[in-house]
């Protein structure tokens, strides 16, 4: 077999395959063998019909145009490995000699995934939310803590944001009671932006003994006239922070103890936080400089990935994409186009790795191709050989080698990402690749005992 490659515009390209005679020979015993297997004839047994004869009956034309059905699909594979293609559409084939006899050459015309350009990748820089928790963080922290010891006292001052005020409310529609929409000794906070739109308004500043009417248009159940009465003000009395409320409010005994715990184990979640927004942000920074036209072959199958994971997802919760759309109030039109700009960002992004790949010279080791082989493997329940042998015998290692490729260039992306906070202060790299290499363990380890 020989091959000769022709690229074309728009990422395609032109594979011109010619079959020799010897090749063509054997395939043409391998299909009549194959014909006398399933022929069925007068007077023969089945799988017993003599060559001469199904040839015969067949005739030389028939026969060659099932040998050129049968060594097609075989030879084309066969080019498209020689070749290195990485194709992502089905071929258009044109044969140009050999259908009445002699070699056989044809034509395919392909589209193949494209090389994306990422010029400047090596300047990117990333901003990532602080890992360390701040004094304001802690703060905040406590003063949530110290809302669920505050007391109440009643005050004698007209009501402010904060306070709670109790009411009696009274609703009508049309001059008959609203039903729903009356309550005796309600309490409500001020500046809540609860009950209907306009009460905070009318509560700022108002007294024991206030009372006020207004037209509510966003009523429950349709506008409404609202009668209400202020019958008391009582303000929040926050716990001082010291060591008696570090006492009464956590384990610690006093409020230095307290401080410590919170920012640590706030860190702990700022930390992870801040590795998962490194990684993103590295990879929408790598992605942003991509500006090449994306084929949208690639964009429609990764909808109907996003779509099949999905409908797995749903699965397990005993729910069909459709009931899910129905349940959202969804249009499944709609829906399905929403997903064109998150299927075009992780095409591109792909792409933009397997760029980053080819730059750097990125490479999958026996090493890492055999780590990945055990973990497939103990997934699958199988062993390592076997995992590597179901992969070969599928054509599926190119695939696996690519995928490592592109895991080692996203590794060498976040090791390589200038980052800053977002007051443009340094981040301890080693700190998040730490947090990351600990999530990715953890993940791995989850797969091992599933």
């Amino acid at each position: 077999m020989q091959t000769t490659l022709e690229s074309l515009d728009g990422n395609k390209v032109k594979l011109t395959v010619e079959v020799n005679e010897e090749d063509v020979k054997r395939a043409e015993e391998e299909t009549l063998r194959r014909l006398a297997r399933s022929a069925q004839l007068p007077g023969f047994r089945p799988g017993k019909v003599p060559r001469q004869v199904l040839v015969s009956r067949l005739g030389h034309k028939a026969i060659r145009a099932e040998v050129i059905n049968d060594v097609l699909p075989r030879f084309y594979e066969d080019a498209v490995t020689e070749e290195a293609l990485d194709v992502i559409s089905q071929p258009e084939v044109d044969i140009t000699a050999g259908e009445e006899s002699g070699p056989i050459v044809f034509t395919a015309t392909v589209e193949v995934r494209p090389e994306v350009a990422i010029a400047g990748y090596k300047g990117l820089q990333i901003t990532v939310p602080s890992p360390l928790a701040s004094d304001a963080d802690v703060d905040q922290q406590i003063d949530r803590m110290r809302e669920q010891f505050a007391t109440l006292t009643e005050v004698d001052r007209p009501a402010r944001d904060g306070d709670l005020v109790t009411l009696n409310i009274h609703g009508s529609r049309d001059g008959e009671p609203a039903e729903g929409l009356t309550a005796d000794d309600l309490v409500y906070q001020v500046g809540s932006g609860g009950i209907v739109e306009g009460i905070d308004e009318r509560l700022f500043n108002a007294t024991v003994g206030t009372t006020f009417e207004f037209d509510a248009e966003d009523a429950p159940d349709g506008p409404a006239h609202l009668e209400v009465a202020v019958t008391l003000v009582r303000e929040k009395v926050l716990p001082e922070v010291d060591d008696a409320f570090a006492a009464d409010a956590s384990e610690f005994e006093t409020i230095a103890q307290l401080r410590e715990d919170l920012r640590d184990r706030m860190s702990s979640v700022k930390r992870m936080q801040a590795s998962m927004a490194m990684q993103e942000g590295a990879v929408e920074a790598l992605v942003g400089l991509v500006n090449d036209e994306i084929p949208e072959v690639l964009i429609a199958e990764e909808k109907e990935h996003l779509l099949q994971d999905l409908a797995f997802r749903l699965s397990q919760q005993q729910m069909s994409i459709t009931a899910y759309l129905t349940a959202t109030g969804q249009d499944p039109d709609t829906f399905l186009a929403e997903l064109e700009p998150q299927a075009l960002k992780q095409v591109k992004a792909d792409l933009a790795l397997r760029a980053l790949v080819r730059e750097e010279a990125i490479e999958a080791e026996e090493s890492d191709v055999d780590e990945e082989l055990v973990r497939l493997a103990a997934q699958a329940g199988q062993t390592p050989a076997e995992m590597r042998e179901l992969l070969e015998r599928n054509a599926r290692m190119p695939a696996l080698r690519s995928q490592i490729e592109r895991a080692k260039s996203l590794k060498w992306l976040v090791e390589n990402v200038a980052m800053v906070d977002e007051e443009g202060n340094a981040i301890d790299r080693e700190e998040l690749l730490a947090v990351l290499e600990s999530q990715e363990h953890d993940h791995d380890h989850d797969h091992d005992h599933a």
